[in-house]
């Protein structure tokens, strides 16, 4: 995913090309895009967080989920936890409509909405993405995006609520449609 290294995406900052260890997140997006070539279902989320993504590389994954050690992401956690309980972790692909890590100027530590311009910056990973899988946005940001089904992102009380929406859509068979970026 050198494109993804390469992108500017609006005020984000740009983990797979910026920082320690960026060639290491490269590697591992690269393997773990390749391990997920023929996942059926995507996961899509509103961004990197900077204890997940932006540390690991890998969207809602932790460092310490990796490797035992560093931070723990509790979103990360969650989605994690219930992939494997549901048997999807093998056959989904995580994604976040964007890619990068939006946080306040001079905030690394922070998180924040991504704006319009960055998430129009955004589309074309998604778009090819998407492509001939069954999406399911977490959040209402990525539904916005996606269109469709969301279940709700788990952070801030919402774990029950995710696994029960996860279960419904991508296990119980209420269909989920597949999806042209909006």
């Amino acid at each position: 995913m050198t494109r993804v290294a390469a992108a500017s995406i609006g005020e984000t900052f740009n983990f797979y090309r910026e920082g320690a260890g960026a060639e290491t997140r490269c590697r591992r997006l690269a393997g773990y895009l390749d391990a997920r070539s023929d996942a059926s279902l995507l996961l899509v989320g509103e961004a990197a967080g900077y204890r997940g993504a932006r540390i690991s590389g890998i969207p809602f994954t932790s460092e310490r989920q990796l490797t035992g050690t560093g931070p723990a992401e509790a979103t990360a956690t969650i989605v994690r936890r219930v992939l494997a309980e549901l048997g999807l972790e093998e056959t989904t692909l995580c994604w976040n409509v964007v890619p990068t890590h939006p946080h306040l100027p001079g905030r690394p530590e922070t998180n924040r909405r991504p704006t319009r311009p960055e998430i129009a910056a955004s589309r074309p990973f998604l778009r090819e993405l998407t492509s001939g899988r069954r999406a399911v946005a977490v959040g209402r940001l990525a539904q916005a995006v996606l269109g469709g089904p969301y279940v709700r992102h788990p952070s801030h009380g919402g774990a029950a609520e995710f696994r029960e929406g996860l279960l419904r859509f991508a296990v119980g068979g209420q269909r989920v449609r597949r999806f042209s970026v909006r």
